[in-house]
């Protein structure tokens, strides 16, 4: 990446002012950067240069995409903090002193698992660096999504820890913040270095299905298109293809069966407003059969990241009379917009967004449903400063959206998937412990199988001695890992254990 190239990128989106003042940062980072050269061998400012340009990609503001150019200035080289405000001004300051903290905080936690919020010291740091202002972690995610694209001139074990770093923290920071197109990146490329043999196994299969679907959508394509201009509804359609990692996760909960995955390529409608939304929904349902079960209404309520959408998975069949289930998701422009870069979304465009945030230090006003949680860090943030008590088991969430967080009777804490039961938490411990569980308590009381465990839940495990899974315990459980060990114990002591039930199918629409 070239200055002149990110000035060209920048001149289609800014003012003049602005285009100098970002000329001038990097001119600044240039000589501050001068003679320095990253592992790959190349000079230094190819990297904030990367970064910036990203950011411009993302539509960020003009202090953002300063602060992303001289974001290791401080950390780096002979650079101040002063230095940075007193040519920049204070919010750039602001920003880059935010990004430096928080690398320096990352130098400190030398495992992945210290990132876990194991300690009060350790979340303390984490709040406060990233809980001034939200634009401090779209700026480290932009940081850590070049550093992956340039991995390969690090060390294999290198490789691994940063990518591991990448998947549970970053990737589900940007998931936290609706950046869909962010997180996809993010986790494509850290499961590639993580489990290539995995990656490419899994690559290939979807091509392969994806290549022999794609011309029996286009009659299902063709058929909703005659349909909506029929009823005079504006849109736009295009397709989107599963990524290689969330296709591996859905088979981790699938039990590797690929015929139970019903979204590897989906038709996304774009229209004009909520009622067009619903009436597009009602079109899909009159043409094709509806899958129980499958239709989800994220509109009025939406996600805990603010994404909002429909989602409905048909069955329709081809001109050979075979079954074709095809996924559709509906949203507006603006959803569309939201959740494909999430809070990133607008901050050039949006003054308002922009002034709420030089008021309040940080702090983001009107906020979509669902994102309430960045406030929260912000507020945090200011008590952490001020030396106040606060609750760490209630933040364990504030950084990772599809975890759960729960703990020991003696304190240890474990994470488990959103939707855990207590079976599964028993084979997490120890695949002895699951065999022989008897009973659970969790925060004192007794409870049954199938009830599931949140955040902070405090669970105890009551085994006996001679106890034996039973077959039902395989319906009460989520996780792989507590099935499979369920499944060999049955098959160990002689139960019989029936092949996976496929899914039941709607009957065809005559």
């Amino acid at each position: 990446m070239k200055h002149d190239k990110v000035l060209e990128r920048a001149r289609g989106k800014f003012e003049r002012r602005q285009v100098d003042k970002l000329a001038a940062a990097i001119d600044f980072a240039s000589r501050a950067h001068k003679g320095q050269k990253r592992l790959t061998g190349e000079p230094f400012i190819r990297h904030p240069l990367a970064v910036a340009d990203t950011l411009i990609e993302w539509e960020m503001d003009i202090d953002s995409i300063v602060a992303g150019i001289l974001h290791d200035t401080v950390e780096d080289t002979d650079s101040t903090i002063e230095d940075i405000e007193a040519q920049f001004g204070r919010n750039v300051a602001f920003l880059v002193n935010g990004v430096t903290k928080l690398g320096q905080i990352r130098k400190g936690m030398r495992e992945i698992d210290t990132y876990l919020p194991q300690t009060k010291d350790n979340l303390a740091k984490l709040l406060i660096a990233t809980g001034q202002d939200i634009r401090v972690v779209i700026i480290k995610i932009a940081d850590r999504l070049h550093n992956l694209e340039t991995l390969n001139s690090l060390s294999k074990s290198k490789q691994q820890k940063i990518a591991m770093e990448s998947l549970r923290v970053f990737a589900p920071l940007a998931d936290r913040l609706n950046m869909g197109q962010v997180r996809v990146r993010l986790e494509e490329i850290s499961f590639q270095y993580l489990n290539n043999e995995r990656f490419n196994f899994l690559k290939k299969q979807l091509k392969k299905r994806v290549g022999s679907a794609s011309h029996r959508l286009d009659s299902v394509k063709q058929e909703v298109e005659a349909e909506l201009k029929k009823q005079k509804i504006k849109y736009e359609m295009d397709g989107r293809t599963k990524s290689v990692y969330s296709l591996h996760k859905k088979l981790d909960k699938y039990e590797q069966d690929f015929d139970r995955i019903y979204d590897l390529i989906a038709l996304r409608i774009v229209v004009g407003s909520e009622d067009d939304c619903y009436k597009v929904l009602g079109i899909l349902h009159h043409l094709f059969i509806p899958m129980e079960g499958r239709v989800k209404d994220y509109i009025s309520r939406p996600k805990a990241n603010g994404y909002r959408s429909l989602h409905t998975t048909v069955q329709s069949y081809d001109e050979n009379d075979e079954e074709l289930f095809v996924e559709f998701q509906i949203r507006t422009h603006e959803m569309h917009e939201f959740a494909e870069r999430g809070l990133a979304a607008g901050f050039h465009y949006n003054e308002q967004k922009l002034t709420d945030i030089y008021k309040s230090g940080g702090q983001i006003s009107g906020l979509p449903e669902g994102m309430n949680w960045v406030a929260d860090l912000h507020k945090t943030a200011e008590r952490l400063q001020a030396g106040e008590e606060v609750d760490i088991k209630k933040l364990q969430m504030k950084l990772f959206s599809d975890r759960i967080f729960v703990y020991t009777p003696s304190g240890d804490i474990f994470d488990l998937p959103e939707g855990a039961l207590p079976l599964d938490f028993a084979f997490r411990l120890h695949t002895d412990i699951g065999k022989t569980t008897h009973s659970v308590k969790v925060n004192g009381q007794i409870v049954g199988f199938d009830e599931p465990l949140h955040t902070g839940d405090v669970i105890e495990v009551i085994t006996r001695s001679g106890i034996l899974p039973k077959l039902d315990w395989i319906k009460k459980v989520i996780t792989p890992r507590a099935r499979t060990k369920i499944r060999a114990q049955l098959r160990k002591e002689g139960v019989h254990v029936p092949a996976n039930e496929s899914q039941q199918k709607p009957a065809k629409k005559t």
